[in-house]
Parts: C-alpha cells; sequence; structure tokens
C-alpha cells in the first residue's frame, strides 16, 4: 500500500476481532456467573479475588469496548464506503445497519414472546410491572434501556438488548450529524466538537447525573463516550492512513507497536480491578469507562495501522478463538441467555439449591469440579449455538437484504 486511504475492500483486522471476543466473551462468563449466583452456587471464593474480578465481572466493561468498537467499525466503514463523512447518503446507511440488526432482533423477540405467553420458567414477566407489549415496542423503538430504568430488569435476554436501544440511537443520529455538520466550512470542526461533548458527558451520565443505579448503567449518554471516542480514533486511522507508509520511519512503526502494547496494558489492568485504581479518580465520576474505552481505541489506532502498512504476518493462530468469537458476536450476545438459563435450571434439577440467600451455602454441596465442567459446558455452548444462527439466518438474510452475492 502506497498512499489515499484504507482499501474498500480491506481484510477483517484481526486485533479488533479479537477485543470484539474478549468482549461478548466477558459478557457470557457474567450471565453465567449471575444464574448460577442468584441459585446460591458461587464459584468466585475457590480463586483469587483478583482472578475472579478477571473472569466473571467485566460484563460491563466487555459493553464498553463493544461501544468503542461500534462507532470505530461504523466510521471507518463509512469512509471507506462513501470516500468522506460529507458524502454519506443516509438512505444505504441505514438499510445496510438494518439488514445486519433487524432480521435476529425480530427472530429473537419473537422467539422471546412466545416463551413469555407460555410462561417458561426464566423467561416469564410475572411480576416485573411491565406489559409483555410494552417490552417488544421499548426493543423495537430503541428505548428499551430507558423502560429498565424505570420499571426494572426485563427477564432473561430481553435485558441484554438495552446496549442495542445505545448503539441504535447512535446509528439513527449518526448520518444525520454527518449530513448536517460535515458539509459546512467548519463542520468537521462542530462534528469532533460534538464527538468530545458526548466523551466529556459520559463519566457524569454513569453517577451524579442520575440516582438510578439501572440507568446510571444503561443511560444513552452514558454509552456515548465510547462510541464517539472510537468515531475519533477511526477518523484519525483514516487520516494517518492516508500518509505514505512507506516513507515512515522505523520509530514511527515502533511507536504504533509501543501504543498498541501500552493499550493492551491499560486495557489488562483495568479488567483484572485492583484496590489501587479505584483510588486514582477520588470523584463520584465514573472515568473508568471512559478509560477503558482509551485503551481499546489505543489497541485499535496502532494495530490497525500497522496491519494495514503490511508490518504484520498472518493472524496469530491462537488467536483464532477469540476472532471466530469476535466476528460472531452479535448472534452469540442476543443468543447466549438462552442456554445460559436453560443450562443453569438444568443443572438445578440435578443439584436442587433450597437456599434463598444469592451466593449462600449451598445445602446440597457440589464440589468445584462439578461446577466448573458444567460452567464451562454452558460456555462453550453458546458458541454453536451463535455459528448456527449466524451461518443459517443473519448472513443469508443480511446478503439479500443488502442485494449483495453470496461468496464462493
Amino acid at each position: 500500500m502506497t498512499s489515499g486511504t484504507l482499501p474498500a475492500a480491506a481484510p477483517r483486522f484481526d486485533t479488533v476481532d479479537v477485543l470484539r471476543g474478549l468482549s461478548i466473551l466477558a459478557v457470557v462468563l457474567l450471565h453465567t456467573w449471575l444464574r448460577f449466583y442468584l441459585a446460591g452456587y458461587d464459584i468466585r471464593p475457590y480463586m483469587p479475588r483478583m482472578m475472579a474480578h478477571l473472569i466473571f465481572l467485566n460484563g460491563g466493561n466487555g459493553v464498553t469496548v463493544f461501544f468503542a468498537v461500534s462507532g470505530f467499525l461504523i466510521t471507518l466503514t463509512s469512509l471507506r464506503r462513501f470516500g468522506s463523512l460529507s458524502a454519506m447518503r443516509a438512505a444505504t446507511f441505514y438499510r445496510i445497519r438494518f439488514a445486519r440488526i433487524a432480521p435476529l432482533l425480530l427472530l429473537v423477540i419473537t422467539i422471546l414472546s412466545l416463551l413469555a405467553l407460555k410462561h417458561a420458567e426464566g423467561f416469564q414477566f410475572s411480576g416485573k410491572g411491565v406489559p409483555l407489549w410494552r417490552a417488544v415496542a421499548a426493543a423495537l423503538t430503541f428505548h428499551l434501556n430507558w423502560l429498565e430504568g424505570r420499571h426494572g430488569f426485563l427477564p432473561a435476554n430481553w435485558n441484554v438488548m438495552w446496549s442495542l436501544s445505545v448503539e441504535e440511537m447512535f446509528y439513527l443520529v449518526f448520518p444525520i450529524a454527518c449530513i448536517c455538520l460535515a458539509r459546512l466550512r467548519w463542520g468537521m470542526a462542530l462534528f469532533i466538537a460534538l464527538l468530545l461533548a458526548l466523551v466529556t458527558i459520559g463519566p457524569f451520565a454513569r453517577t451524579v447525573w442520575s440516582s438510578n443505579p439501572i440507568w446510571q448503567e444503561e443511560s444513552y449518554f452514558g454509552g456515548m463516550d465510547g462510541i464517539a471516542l472510537g468515531c475519533m480514533t477511526a477518523l484519525l486511522t483514516e487520516f494517518l492512513a492516508k500518509r505514505r507508509v512507506e516513507a515512515w520511519s522505523r520509530a514511527y512503526r515502533s511507536f504504533f507497536l509501543f501504543l498498541q502494547v501500552a493499550g493492551a496494558i491499560l486495557f489488562a489492568v483495568i479488567a483484572c480491578g485492583p484496590d489501587w485504581l479505584w483510588k486514582l479518580f477520588p470523584t463520584k465520576a465514573d472515568f473508568y469507562g471512559t478509560l477503558l474505552a482509551v485503551a481499546a481505541c489505543l489497541v485499535m489506532l496502532a494495530s490497525v495501522l500497522r496491519q494495514t502498512g503490511g508490518r504484520l504476518s498472518g493472524p496469530n493462530r491462537l488467536t483464532a478463538p477469540l476472532r471466530w468469537y469476535g466476528r460472531h458476536s452479535y448472534e452469540v450476545y442476543l443468543t447466549h441467555e438462552f442456554i445460559v438459563v436453560w443450562g443453569v435450571l438444568l443443572f438445578l434439577h440435578w443439584h436442587p439449591n433450597t437456599s434463598a440467600r444469592p451466593g449462600g451455602p449451598a445445602p446440597h454441596q457440589v464440589d468445584l469440579l462439578s461446577m466448573v465442567v458444567w460452567f464451562s459446558g454452558i460456555l462453550l455452548l453458546t458458541a454453536p449455538l451463535g455459528w448456527f444462527v449466524s451461518r443459517y439466518f443473519s448472513e443469508p438474510l443480511n446478503r439479500r437484504l443488502r442485494g449483495a452475492r453470496p461468496a464462493r
């Protein structure tokens, strides 16, 4: 590659897929652990504290990284597809996003609605204070996060759609902002100023602006700082990619490697959750989510530029499972709770626990090996379900709705 831009048909960025794989893995681990915990079984006491935090309590961080990756990929893809943000075609953008998101979302909502009407254990709406039709309407109009903030958490699989509400609101506004701002004389400066404003707002939207813990976690502005950082990282990546890659000195290439390693280290430290980390920002505002998004953006910026410059070897085989998980993250995200809920219910059938206290001692003790094996089995089963849905449902419909020919 000599100059110009990132190619329109660039290969997948392996490190970005690894980030997505780690993120969806963190979400599935959290939800699986949480189901066991609420049933009275907790595997954490058998592990060092930081290890337990790293493995089981990073689901929220996984969503934060998803937001950063989403902003990065959508902006970078739009730059490649349209040439510039000012050339954005809203109808094309919405059609492509609809083709990717809507088919599986509608299928999952239909299945969940049928399970709720049948009062299936783990999926029933009784006692939630929200009728089924209201949840369906909220999921389809991008405000399920607001509904949960008002009425509490919804049943399994509905709850994960809160993050879709944040992302879909971004997808709704993004092309409009590009068309309205990027075409002005100082439009790009205004666009970046808007992104910086969202980054500034995020830490406060997650804390001091609301006393509702659910809304602190699921608000629109609380997730937009990660998305905005991803957008700015994509703009910087495209700008740097237009420079002549061959002319970059070894110092520049070493600097990109340094950024990637620094981002990865920061990413790992936040994921481990050491006690000293929480003392870095002695304020009520939540800067940790923003810091995590910055770490993910450093990794994406440096790794994509290094891969684009042709300085990397082929994909690392050791990361192949994570990259696969990342490529199918949307399908795994929307379907994994079916495996988790039914897997834990089956576990409880064989190992009943009459304790009503979450995390309390189980009257019917289960040895550590049994818990690990069952936990791992549930985790592993989410992968083939995600693959099956992607291979035989999402991908064919996506191609058909986009008008693309299947790959040969």
